[in-house]
């Protein structure tokens, strides 16, 4: 998922040179992101990556589902375990992000 690749949490089992080369591209945009934020500069930078998800995943959502059609739907599992589905655009209009799963271990998903 984009939000473990971000927070530096993915499970990634594939191909392992371009797993290190994306982590190494994102270690560097967010120690960058630090330098350049003077409240972020004392946090260590798994926290920066917390932060940055957490104040930008909603944009993150909105560019995967800049092209999704008005039918298109997505579904997530209420804490009854009934299957619920977003509106149309696959809830890119809904008010909250469907990023229920954001801090359930992928290994339990």
């Amino acid at each position: 998922d984009i939000g473990d690749i971000i927070r530096g949490k993915d499970l990634f089992l594939g191909h392992q040179q371009r797993k290190r080369k994306l982590e190494e591209r994102l270690v560097e945009m967010f120690k960058n992101i630090q330098k350049k934020n003077s409240r972020l500069q004392d946090l260590p930078l798994d926290k920066v990556r917390e932060y940055w998800w957490e104040a930008n995943r909603q944009q993150v959502w909105n560019a995967i589902t800049c092209d999704t059609g008005e039918n298109d739907k997505y579904f997530k599992k209420s804490s009854t375990r009934e299957f619920k589905f977003t509106g149309g655009r696959c809830g890119r209009e809904d008010e909250n992000v469907p990023t229920n799963l954001d801090y359930v271990p992928q290994y339990l998903r």
